[in-house]
């Protein structure tokens, strides 16, 4: 590990990209545990009896894994990109486009945030659940809305690291 690895996960810093990392970790689990219900709901059916609601639990956990996967793929650069566009462009318009691409990020998830919590209190409010097994559906917006607040947190680091780089270039 370098002396500059070491200061980079100092603090708050480090602090967010282990919560993040952790965060998407979770996410992993909450897909395995999707598939294993899927699995037992194909066993059961062939064997014995389906898992009620399996398809209901199949929305509700693959929608969280999803948005507990986004703030990991910012922080680590894996969103989709169009290098193609950019492999021939000088460093320094290459360094423009990842700061304006952080700065979007950090400004679509702090609307997205604040758009589900409002759907979330909506969904609490009317008490939708869902059919089979009764499930609420503001339950699944909890973690959803970690997931974006992370997200911020991992584009206002990446919007900062790019503008750093920028500045260098």
């Amino acid at each position: 590990m370098t002396a500059t690895t070491s200061q980079e996960r100092a603090g708050l810093d480090g602090l967010a990209r282990t919560a993040i990392t952790l965060w998407a970790f979770f996410g992993g689990l909450a897909l395995s545990l999707v598939v294993l219900i899927n699995v037992a709901s194909v066993i059961g059916g062939v064997v014995w009896k389906p898992f009620p609601g399996d398809f209901e639990m199949t929305e509700v956990g693959v929608a969280v894994a999803a948005f507990a996967f986004l703030p990991y793929c910012q922080l680590v650069g894996a969103n989709v990109t169009a290098d193609i566009f950019t492999s021939r462009a000088p460093v320094r318009l290459v360094a423009f486009f990842g700061v304006l691409a952080s700065l979007v990020a950090l400004l679509f998830s702090l609307l997205l945030l604040w758009r589900m919590y409002y759907g979330m209190l909506d969904q609490k409010a009317y008490g939708y659940t869902t059919a089979i097994l009764q499930f609420p559906h503001w339950i699944a917006f909890v973690p959803i809305l970690i997931s974006l607040a992370l997200l911020a947190v991992a584009a206002l680091i990446t919007l900062i690291e790019n503008t750093n780089s920028l500045r260098k270039a």
